[in-house]
Formats: structure tokens, sequence, C-alpha cells
């Protein structure tokens, strides 16, 4: 008997991790990706004096979210973006600037942030940056990371997405400021896949996905150790693939493993036994691991 309970233990436990969310599968409301354009704000020179500070922290910059919403039927949406000083307050509850707040729908959300987030200051007159450098550790040595928090409502459901505003300025003459990474047309089934042209796909799957070598479009930067000397990196994007039928697996891609080297971008989207004919969309999301972000989105019309 208590070999059968176990059994049934392990057998219920086995039918709950079926039933939980899988990464890949986009079915209700999501923010999968926060852009900041540019993603990293540079000061021509490194220095903590406050009016150097307030002139790189106040330029315009651009906010652009992922939020796909599915099941939402064109529904609109409630959001907030704050600043907050912490980079463990993943609802940004301290230390709160709130930035903007508005009503959207599905699809991208789109800000100018003007004057920048670094130049907001809390109700107390403490510049938000100042604060930020104190929660530092490290005091800013490898540039100041000002935490952005993206509240999304709709209905019953409540999501908080993060995301760190970088700034830093050339510790040595051969930094530079960050790019954002720009991943080219993938593959499905062996053949590019372009925006705004609609793929056919037929039958129970699997099909492939695949990112063509990008390689040539990892930067090269340099940051600082803590012996204030140049440590030259290359980036190593991941890449996080997602679609609103059926799951996709691996979910993510790419970066840097343990051995140094780089994953494979090739993927696998499996339709569900009992799909029905639909357009579906998929979203693939590339970080280049320094606070670049970007994402594509493609569409296959579908017939089991």
């Amino acid at each position: 008997m208590r070999h059968l309970s176990a059994l049934l233990g392990l057998l219920l436990c086995s039918a709950c991790l079926e039933e939980q969310d899988v990464p890949s599968s986009v079915k209700d409301l999501r923010v999968l990706a926060i852009q900041m354009d540019p993603p990293e704000l540079y000061s021509p020179i490194c220095s903590t004096d406050p009016a150097v500070l307030a002139a790189t922290f106040a330029r315009p910059v651009q906010l652009s979210a992922l939020i796909p919403d599915p099941a939402g039927d064109g529904r609109e949406l409630e959001y907030v973006l704050a600043a907050c000083s912490s980079q463990n307050d993943d609802t940004c509850e301290e230390d709160r600037v709130e930035l903007k707040r508005g009503v959207t729908r599905g699809g991208e959300l789109r800000l100018t942030l003007f004057p920048g987030p670094g130049a907001a200051t809390l109700p107390d007159g403490t510049p938000l940056a100042q604060r930020v450098l104190e929660e530092d550790t490290y005091r800013g040595l490898g540039g100041v990371r000002l935490p952005l928090v993206l509240e999304v409502r709709g209905g019953d459901e409540r999501i908080f997405a993060s995301k760190l505003m970088v700034y830093d300025c050339p510790f040595f003459p051969e930094m530079k400021p960050n790019v954002q990474p720009v991943l080219p047309d993938p593959l499905l089934e062996g053949e590019p896949w372009v925006a705004d042209v609609p793929r056919e796909l037929s039958g129970p799957g699997p099909f492939q996905l695949e990112a063509p070598d990008f390689s040539a479009l990892e930067e090269p930067y340099v940051v600082r150790s803590f012996e204030l000397k140049p440590v030259p990196l290359v980036e190593s994007w991941q890449l996080s693939w997602h679609t609103t039928l059926g799951t996709i697996s691996p979910d993510e891609t790419g970066g840097a493993d343990p051995g140094g080297g780089e994953g494979r971008h090739r993927v696998e989207w499996q339709p569900p036994r009992d799909a029905q004919a639909q357009e579906v969309r998929f979203w693939v999301v590339v970080r280049d691991g320094r606070g670049g972000t970007s994402w594509i989105s493609r569409t296959v019309r579908y017939t089991p």
C-alpha cells in the first residue's frame, strides 16, 4: 500500500508539471521584453560632479515594451512605468518615482522619456541617481544601472517587468557606447522567414526554426576590472523564442556556456495534437548581455 501511495504521488506530480506554463507558450498577458534606445547612455567624461551626471541622465530615451495579449481580444491595458533605486525591488515600491502612466493594447508600447529616467528626484529631494549609487555595492565601478519597472493591468491580470537603464563613461579610451543588437531574418524549415510575409505550414510537426550565423554582429567591448585595468570581452547574444500555439524547444538559445562556447540557435516548434487551423504568431527576443535588447515578429498560417 505504501508503494502504491508513492506511485500515485509521483503520477500526480507529473500531471502538475505537465499543466505548468511553458515560457515559450504565450497564451495570456505577458511582457516579453523591454528595450531602451539607446541601450546605454554615455557621459563624455567620467565624473561624479552633479552637473555632469545631470546632463547625462537627462538625455531623452525611447522605451519600447513587447506586450502580447492573445486572449485579450483587443482590450485596453493600463500601465505604469516607475523608476526606483534597488535592483532587488521587483515591484518598485521603495524610493519610487512614477515616470509614465496610461492605456495601451496588446502589441508594442512605445514611450519617449524626456527628461531621461536618471534625472528623476525622490519625494525628499534626493536625486534618484544618487540613491542608486548609494545602493550599489561597487559605487558605480561598472557603470550606473537604474532599475525601471513596468506594471501592466488587464482585467484581473497584473504583471510586472523590470529593465536596467545603463549609464557609463569611457573609463578607458577603447570603451565605446553599446549598440542595439539586431537579429537577421531567421529560417523556417531551412528557408528565409521575412517580416510581413506569412508562411504556410501543415502537418503534425515538429518544424525547425533557426537563427542564421550572426557572430560578426556580436560586438567586442571593454570593461574595467576591480584592479581598474581594461578587460576585453565579446558579446554572446541570447535568444528567447515564443509562440501563441504549441511550444518551442529549447525556449532559450545562445549565451556563453560554462566552457566559454556558444549554444546553437536552432529550435523546434511543436503544435498541439488537437490544434485547429489558425494564424500563429512568433516572437524572437535577442539580448546582448549588456542591456541591449530587440525582437522580431513573424506569422504562420497553420493547418493540421
